[in-house]
């Protein structure tokens, strides 16, 4: 028999070849927007976390920091019932505005009362609460609007390319936030996030979503009543899921880490300023895009792809703690940050293919949830840590906490349905 399938032809081959976010408006516009909103997080996040452990606070800077970076990570695990509700509620292409809209507006008003004079470190402390809170909603929301933005054959590239957003931020961030503070304070720090969180909220404006919800639900209107699971009965019917997403979560505990303990380590140990801090997130971020864009071609299924990637993640994060040279250092965050991109795109890609459809909205805000349920204990535990002991000694606690997770997820048996490596495609 002949095949069924026509070959390619050579116009739609060419189309193929044509990046996504180029050939896919829609979805470039809306990629375009999670850049500049999770870079505008990440560069206040960066730039925060130096301002307070260089100028702002003299005693306690390791708590200090730590507990600003606590607050930017618990409206992901507090608001995860939220979030899924208003994900699956309304129109996404809203919620995504809204979501830049506001963030906008509150880092434009703290520019303004630092411009007017210096704002009490409370005051600093509540933006990154509220940007925080604002990004939990625009996460989830665009990974739950995939679908709506590209077709099927397309969903893997466009993990890919929505992945490397948080790996583009945290290069922006680096290059940015620490340099912006030495140069501009905090006032400046705040301007620069509202620009780019309100040129997102333009590009989300001018982008249009197709319809996937249930007949008689608009662009712009409410989900139709489809009948919707609670959390614990999305993750209670996906047991291999959950299993990989605790493991996962327990090596937060530990990698998250790095953002607390890069300020500590380039004041203490390379006695570095706001360049030294640029240098050290753009090589995690660096190779957290990269990884990105190639963790699809890590061969093996995704439980001992990830095994692996864990592994040698744990090596990078520890060496610093034993060799403390800049270059070094540089190189092991870049390996570190390859190996969370890769890691990343691997598993979101297939729980893309994994999950319903009808549970998509409820599963990735608990997924982030779930994932950053970590995050607060993990800064206000090595933050902590840092006033007592030196941030050598807390790069080698992050590598040995990593070896348990990656044995726990070598050993996990996956179903048969799993592909290997390029199956998810």
């Amino acid at each position: 028999m002949t095949a069924t399938v026509p070959p390619l032809t050579e116009n739609a081959a060419g189309r193929r070849r044509v990046p996504l976010v180029l050939r896919n408006r829609a979805f470039g516009a809306v990629w375009l927007g999670q850049v500049l909103t999770q870079a505008a997080v990440r560069m206040f996040q960066v730039g925060t976390a130096w301002w307070i452990v260089a100028y702002a606070v003299h005693d306690a800077r390791g708590l200090a920091s730590g507990l600003f970076m606590a607050a930017c990570t618990l409206p992901a695990v507090a608001l995860a019932p939220v979030v899924a509700s208003a994900v699956a509620r309304f129109a996404h292409r809203s919620l995504l505005r809204t979501a830049a809209a506001l963030a906008g507006a509150a880092s434009g008003a703290l520019a303004a009362w630092a411009y007017a004079g210096g704002p009490p470190l409370a005051t600093v402390y509540a933006a990154g609460l509220a940007l925080a809170a604002c990004q939990a909603f625009f996460d989830p929301c665009l990974t739950t609007s995939v679908p709506e933005l590209v077709d099927d054959a397309d969903i893997e590239a466009a993990t890919g390319f929505e992945l490397s957003t948080q790996s583009l931020a945290g290069l922006g961030g680096a290059l940015l936030g620490a340099l912006t503070v030495d140069r501009a304070g905090v006032a400046g720090l705040a301007a620069g996030c509202a620009a780019a969180y309100l040129g997102a909220a333009l590009l989300v404006t001018g982008a249009r979503f197709r319809t996937v919800a249930p007949p008689g639900a608009g662009d712009d209107a409410p989900a139709g009543p489809a009948e919707r699971r609670t959390l614990r009965r999305i993750l209670g019917g996906l047991p291999y899921v959950r299993r990989i997403l605790v493991c996962f979560t327990a090596a937060n505990l530990f990698t998250t880490a790095v953002f607390v303990v890069i300020p500590l380590y380039t004041r203490s140990v390379l006695a570095g300023g706001g360049g030294t801090v640029a240098l050290l997130e753009a090589s995690l971020g660096t190779g957290a895009l990269i990884g990105s864009f190639t963790g699809t071609r890590v061969p093996g299924r995704p439980t001992v792809a990830g095994a692996w990637c864990l592994g040698l993640m744990a090596l990078a994060l520890a060496l610093p703690g034993l060799v403390a040279h800049r270059p070094v250092v540089a190189g092991c965050l870049a390996v570190a940050g390859w190996c969370a991109g890769a890691v990343s795109v691997r598993f979101v890609a297939l729980f893309q293919r994994l999950v319903p459809p009808a549970d998509k909205p409820g599963f990735f805000a608990v997924m982030q949830a779930v994932l950053g349920a970590s995050l607060p204990v993990a800064s206000l535990a090595f933050g902590f840590a840092g006033d007592f002991v030196s941030p050598q000694s807390l790069c080698l606690v992050q590598g040995a906490g990593l070896v348990p997770a990656a044995c726990a997820l070598a050993l996990l048996k996956s179903p048969t349905t799993v592909p290997a490596a390029g199956g998810e495609r």
